[in-house]
């Protein structure tokens, strides 16, 4: 028996002792939860003794007192990591649960694609929240994964290296409305990057990252000169442009019937998902062109910037007609209108689940074809660009002229 211990102790390592002198949590979790304690031990963290108390709290003793760890959110790290914080703040991430709730539809969700963080909540966590209703959702059974950091700095190892890769941004920006991991990897961009990484090519490989584009020298106030939605202020200076981003506008419901603007622009502003002032759009614009120009010269970089551009309002004109298209059978009384929304036009932020075929291929035409083809058009990707995007756009419309013929030609026959 002696001996089976001797040998167990010194199948031990050093590092294991030594961390268990630093926090005495590692003893028990390196039983119940033995990744954990691997992670943390990877860290930079436990290099400079950082330990689990730090964090979570000494409250927490055993396994009856669970409810005792310190609630850990961004803020918890701020602590330590005030600057990375103040600039995660100002960005589009910050605001993503924010965004998550402004959408009408998720409070429809089952709980586990919601608050439960497997669905549209899994990836949106990573905006910023209040204890308070960190707390609400655990009452709610919601347990886990309320932080933000961690959705790129994975715990408990909490790695720079990691964060700075690629991957780190797949989990969430990749299907069915966010598909920028799958433009970015099949581009030039991306599959010279995946051949310097694999070792095919070079280290020194010019190849830009999701990171060197989009959080310049590791600033982590992450935004873009369109935002999510491809809509700013002001409007455009082109008017049948202009006129088809009013129609977008108001099927978002940001503006009336009149081109007024409702509360639901306040929401808008909150979530931070649009560009609502000309020098919010060219800081951001400034910003990527100088990127572009660690490679390319300045002057291809605007030209290239430029066909984005170009992309969104050739799909605005697509998309606003079939807006329209749908709003004039709302008038006719040939579709129900949503009960409830006081506008004339289709809410475009309700229609995860359109209550028609028509109205559903308007609401994919939205969020999904438009998208693909702008986002596809910026990220240098042909295929999402063109059959993704435009060419779906073209065959969404298509569908939508043909089913709105049908229910007219069905009533003039009633």
């Amino acid at each position: 028996m002696v001996k089976l211990l001797v040998a167990l102790l010194l199948a031990v390592p050093a590092a294991t002792v030594d961390a268990e002198e630093v926090d005495p949590c590692v003893r028990c979790h390196r039983l119940v939860s033995s990744a954990l304690v691997t992670d943390w031990e990877l860290s930079a963290h436990a290099d400079v003794d950082v330990g689990c108390v730090d964090c979570h709290g000494p409250d927490h003793r055993g396994s009856g007192d669970t409810a005792l760890v310190r609630t850990i959110t961004a803020a918890t790290c701020a602590e330590c990591h005030g600057e990375r914080f103040e600039q995660f703040s100002r960005g589009k991430h910050a605001a993503a649960w924010a965004a998550y709730k402004a959408m009408p539809t998720t409070h429809a969700l089952p709980r586990a694609l919601g608050p439960g963080m497997k669905g549209c909540a899994g990836c949106h966590k990573i905006g910023l929240k209040g204890l308070d209703e960190i707390e609400a959702l655990k009452d709610e059974g919601s347990l886990f994964g309320h932080a933000s950091c961690d959705a790129c700095h994975t715990r408990h190892t909490f790695s720079v290296t990691e964060a700075r890769q690629p991957q780190a941004c797949q989990t969430c920006h990749m299907g069915f409305d966010h598909p920028q991991w799958e433009m970015w990897s099949a581009s030039k961009h991306g599959v010279r990057y995946l051949l310097k990484q694999n070792g095919t090519l070079p280290e020194s490989t010019p190849a830009p990252t999701c990171q060197d584009c989009h959080m310049i020298d590791g600033d982590h106030e992450v935004r873009t000169g369109w935002g999510f939605l491809a809509v700013r202020l002001p409007l455009p200076e082109d008017e049948q442009w202009k006129a088809d981003q009013v129609t977008i506008l108001q099927a978002l419901g940001v503006l009336d019937p009149e081109g007024n603007p409702t509360a639901r622009l306040d929401v808008v502003k909150a979530a931070d998902v649009a560009r609502l002032t000309r020098e919010d759009f060219d800081r951001e614009r400034k910003k990527i062109v100088r990127v572009c120009s660690d490679c390319h010269s300045k002057h291809f970089a605007i030209a290239e910037l430029a066909k984005g551009d170009d992309m969104i309002r050739e799909a605005d004109h697509l998309l606003a007609e079939a807006i329209r298209i749908i709003a004039g059978l709302y008038e006719d009384g040939l579709l129900a209108r949503e009960e409830g929304y006081a506008h004339a036009f289709p809410d475009l932020l309700t229609f995860h689940d359109a209550p028609t075929p028509i109205e559903q291929r308007l609401f994919e035409m939205h969020l999904k074809h438009r998208m693909r083809a702008f986002q596809g058009t910026f990220h240098a990707n042909p295929d999402y660009a063109l059959w993704r995007g435009w060419s779906e756009l073209v065959r969404g419309l298509s569908e939508i002229r043909e089913t709105a013929a049908q229910l007219r030609s069905e009533a003039r026959a009633n």
